[in-house]
């Protein structure tokens, strides 16, 4: 996957539609968002299109919307919002229809540096189907030049994200990253495709099944790759020990047992909870109070559930975090939800924070983790985008990325 692409940088945007693909799936409650951290990442890429003299035009999906368009998934709290951050107007336009004539003229009405918000792209359904390719036109048809800025939705190949680049090349505009979509570029791409050695993977979260691809690409780039979280014990399960009651996914034993021997020819560490902090019942609520022992991993108690690190293993974690010089972060170490349980994870993020290294933390769950212990300021990256990380990491190509023009 090439990863030179043209950026807002590389462009005139003056008097120019500009349609960004934002990533504007906030979380709302009763009508209020609760959780802005998208909106304020948007915001440097929209205020340099509306400073250069663009006409902005922004576009984002909001929720699933399994049930048709609704007013509970609209985007208008964002337009609300985006307009006390901008310090000017948002012209919302409301159409369940997206593109539809509102659109159309409230886009021929902008004058430079004004910014128009459209309503949610999935109210138009299934934008990823046949009916995308329609859609993708109209989209094109309202601009000059498309900026994707949504990194979190650049794994799907939708008419938002990709399809619409098609049309905007057809007339000759030009098809762009907003800064958003460059930092996760430059990051997340480069630690993987080109790091600065010892790079160092950490992976975990619940299930082999969902880091197989992850698993094995980062084998191939990475020096070590730390495995902890539930999925670890099924590693632990292929070393022949007694893992208990806790998270197994039998029909991947041969997998890692495939992938241990993998690193060993490489010459690659692969390393695994030596010890576990284990309970006899999961507790409910799962933040509720619960009692742990913590045992050296390969004796187990039959009864009982592993659902974090223990120290020894929060040591070893750590000790080979302090010697890298990159590292990516892709999964808790531990039920990390119920304050018993998420010392492994604290412990992890703790190490990353006094890193001498670049500290890439890639989405999802780790991102809420390190949010939540308020070591967030502390890495060098967070990303926004919980699968199209996963898939990056994996070494796929991200259809939103693949679909932005090159630079020469």
């Amino acid at each position: 996957m090439s990863l030179n692409k043209k950026s807002i940088d590389d462009i005139n945007a003056k008097g120019k539609r500009v349609l960004v693909r934002c990533d504007f799936n906030v979380p709302l409650k009763e009508g209020v968002i609760t959780d802005e951290t998208r909106i304020v990442a948007a915001l440097p890429t929209i205020q340099k299109l509306i400073n250069d003299g663009g006409k902005v035009i922004l576009c984002s999906h909001l929720g699933k919307v399994k049930n048709g368009p609704n007013e509970g998934e609209s985007l208008a709290p964002v337009a609300k919002r985006l307009s006390e951050k901008l310090g000017k107007e948002v012209v919302f336009v409301s159409d369940y229809n997206v593109t539809g004539e509102a659109a159309t003229k409230a886009v021929e009405a902008m004058k430079e540096g004004d910014v128009v918000l459209l309503q949610n792209t999935r109210f138009r359904g299934a934008e990823e189907t046949k009916n995308g390719e329609e859609f993708s036109k109209e989209l094109a048809d309202l601009a000059d030049i498309y900026v994707c800025d949504a990194f979190g939705s650049s794994h799907r190949a939708h008419a938002s994200v990709a399809g619409v680049t098609k049309f905007i090349t057809a007339k000759g505009g030009e098809n762009v990253v907003g800064y958003l979509m460059q930092k996760e570029i430059d990051f997340l791409g480069n630690a993987v495709e080109n790091p600065v050695r010892p790079f160092v993977a950490i992976l975990g979260g619940a299930k082999v099944a969902d880091k197989l691809n992850v698993i094995d690409n980062l084998l191939e780039k990475a020096d070590t790759l730390i495995i902890g979280g539930g999925m670890a014990y099924t590693f632990l399960k292929a070393k022949g020990y007694e893992i208990g009651t806790s998270m197994l996914d039998e029909t991947k034993i041969d997998y890692c047992k495939e992938m241990m021997a993998k690193a060993e020819k490489l010459g690659k560490k692969i390393l695994l909870p030596i010890d576990a902090v284990t309970i006899k019942d999961f507790p409910n609520p799962i933040d509720a109070p619960v009692e742990t022992v913590t045992v050296d991993a390969e004796n187990m108690p039959a009864d009982r559930e592993g659902c974090d690190i223990g120290p020894k293993t929060r040591e070893l974690f750590a000790n080979a975090v302090a010697d890298a010089k990159t590292v990516v972060w892709n999964g808790p170490m531990g039920v990390f939800e119920n304050p018993t349980l998420a010392a492994g994870t604290l412990a992890v993020a703790e190490a990353l924070a006094k890193a001498d290294a670049t500290t890439i933390i890639g989405g999802g769950d780790s991102a809420a983790a390190v949010n939540q212990m308020g070591l967030g300021d502390k890495m060098s990256h967070i990303s926004t985008g919980g699968g199209a990380s996963l898939e990056f990491l994996e070494g796929k190509e991200l259809p939103g990325v693949v679909a932005a023009d090159d630079r020469d």
